[in-house]
């Protein structure tokens, strides 16, 4: 029979200095520990306590939208006063093609409240009666509107101006510095002399209103159409040649450093000369969140537990971050540096002075590891100038709801690709679900007749009907590839509505031929949408636009699209 023993420790003595020194009462022991965890194979070395860092930067300014080998020229961009997000996306809300009721009832209205404020200009009848009031839409772009967007118009028309065609009209006459010719159109030709220069201040006061409403993209536009992504470069002039950097698929609306890859060829014509800045910095141990304490006896919270964390034996970066956070993070130092957004940064040098007063030169990893080296973080893609390239980029935003979605997908049962507009920009701005539209034009038709002699059981179909929101894309040979051209189906004779898959949005290019690349209709399918952001930049300034995402879709999908049907006469 086995016996236990227990041991109880009590003692009466309430001072604990006995206890809190720890005393070992075997050196030899302890050094035989030390010996085999290899604690005398480091070598005599201090801490850093100084550091002088030398650096080169050069300013961003010159970017290029589209494709590197593009038509598009390059032109001036300047980081302070834009993000790369908001001038690569940019596009314009208004089109010619499109009126904007509702943009062009808010604008005009107001005009006429700071007209009426100042107690100046036409009054509302005099401005009723000019050419410049909102009309109401002819009966073929009636013919064209949702049934909510023509009661909105119908609401407005004939009851406030058109702002968007006044502004159109002042912006001819700004550019050729003829604004006086306003008045001698009517009613402003019934304005006193004395004060027609308050008016034209007003105007000008109400045109920049309506300019800086939106950020307006300008033309060449950085959008592919035929991959449903932006595509743009950038370029510096460093100290060696000029870098420039190109995003070659920006898609998913937020860009970083390792969005760019250096780009081999001419430059963009980036002519600024760099600077150089030095300074001197006191090193920092690297700190963070459920690290060791350096204090023997320090509790240390479990917020961040690094020895719960669950490894397998393939988890090798898992294991690896473990091992630093508790084994070697307390090695590492912090240099801050500030650099200027929108800069290739390069380390000229970097001396470090430890305690004892020793200087060394530290130099790059790539120098230590050889190019080969698997250390890559912040390293720009075939970068032979070891350069460090700090972003113009935006953080947080505000996004709407889609004003556009549209989804790409596959339907293996008609062995046909679509594009299917799921959502779209109404006439008075607002998203407009097709789907449901669609079934109020269907409700709005009157019931076509029954094909075939009314003693026959069925019905014989060439083809069904597809919802003219469903757009084909065909495919066609391009070359050695096979591309997705933008189609409709044929008219099958039911109502008319077969036969009229015309985009409504913009995403489709509804006024010019499209072609998508294969690849980007995936068997997952891919959505593409259109949306408003909202965000601040570095200056204090604040930028609306639209602009344009795609991410995977919610794979394949059917469209009920037969040929050659037989059905049973309801």
């Amino acid at each position: 029979m086995a016996s236990r023993i227990r041991l109880d420790l009590s003692t009466q003595n309430p001072d604990l200095q006995d206890g809190l020194q720890a005393r070992i009462h075997d050196p030899l022991w302890m050094l035989g520990r030390q010996w085999q965890f290899g604690e005398f194979n480091g070598a005599d070395a201090g801490s850093p306590a100084a550091a002088q860092v030398i650096v080169d930067t050069a300013a961003v300014t010159r970017y290029q939208p589209g494709p590197r080998s593009g038509p598009h020229p390059a032109r001036p961009y300047a980081a302070n006063s834009l993000a790369l997000e908001t001038l690569v996306e940019a596009e314009p809300v208004t089109d010619d093609s499109r009126p904007n009721w509702r943009l062009a009832a808010e604008s005009g209205r107001h005009l006429l409240r700071l007209l009426e404020t100042a107690r100046l200009g036409p009054t509302r009848a005099q401005w009723l009666a000019s050419a410049y009031v909102l009309a109401a839409p002819t009966p073929e772009q009636a013919k064209q509107i949702d049934a909510a967007s023509l009661s909105f118009i119908r609401v407005l028309a004939r009851r406030t101006i058109d702002g968007l065609r006044f502004a159109a009209r002042l912006k001819v006459l700004q550019a050729g510095n003829t604004v006086n010719e306003i008045f001698r159109e009517s009613p402003f030709d019934q304005i006193a002399a004395g004060d027609r220069p308050t008016v034209i201040g007003i105007f000008t006061t109400w045109l920049t209103w309506v300019d800086s409403l939106f950020q307006q993209g300008a033309a060449p536009s950085a959008w592919i159409p035929e991959r449903m992504e932006y595509a743009l470069s950038i370029s510096a002039k460093t100290t060696s040649s000029e870098v420039v950097l190109t995003a070659p698929e920006y898609l998913d609306g937020r860009l970083d450093w390792f969005s760019f890859t250096t780009s081999a060829g001419s430059g963009l014509g980036a002519t600024e000369r760099p600077t150089s800045l030095s300074d001197a910095f006191l090193p920092t141990p690297v700190s963070f969140r459920g690290m060791p304490s350096a204090r023997l006896w320090e509790f240390e919270d479990g917020a961040v537990n690094f020895a719960s964390i669950q490894a397998a034996p393939q988890d090798l970066a898992r294991m690896l971050l473990v091992k630093f956070a508790l084994e070697y993070s307390n090695d590492w130092f912090l240099l801050p540096v500030e650099l200027a957004v929108g800069t290739l940064s390069q380390i000229r040098t970097l001396v470090v002075t430890n305690t004892f007063g020793e200087r060394f030169l530290i130099p790059h990893a790539s120098e230590v590891d050889g190019p080969a080296s698997p250390w890559r973080m912040f390293s720009l893609t075939n970068d032979t100038q070891k350069l460090f390239f700090l972003p113009p980029v935006l953080g947080p935003l505000l996004e709407s709801q889609p004003v556009e979605d549209v989804s790409l997908l596959r339907d293996e049962m008609a062995n046909v690709a679509w594009a299917v507009e799921r959502v779209v920009e109404s006439a008075a701005g607002r998203p407009m679900d097709r789907h449901e539209a669609y079934q109020e034009t269907l409700a709005a038709q009157p019931p076509s007749p029954s094909a075939g002699n009314e003693g026959d059981p069925l019905i014989y179909r060439l083809g069904t009907t597809v919802p003219d929101y469903w757009i084909p894309l065909l495919p066609v040979k391009d070359g050695n590839a096979l591309r997705l051209k933008r189609g409709a189906l044929p008219a099958f004779g039911e109502g008319g509505i077969q036969g009229a898959q015309r985009p409504q949005g913009r995403l489709l290019e509804p006024n010019r031929e499209l072609l998508l690349y294969e690849e980007e209709v995936p068997r997952e399918g891919a959505r593409v949408t259109r949306t408003y952001q909202y965000a601040r930049w570095i200056d204090g300034s604040t930028h609306l636009w639209i602009g344009r995402r795609k991410g995977p879709g919610r794979g394949e999908g059917s469209s009920g699209l037969e040929f050659d049907v037989a059905e049973k006469k309801e």
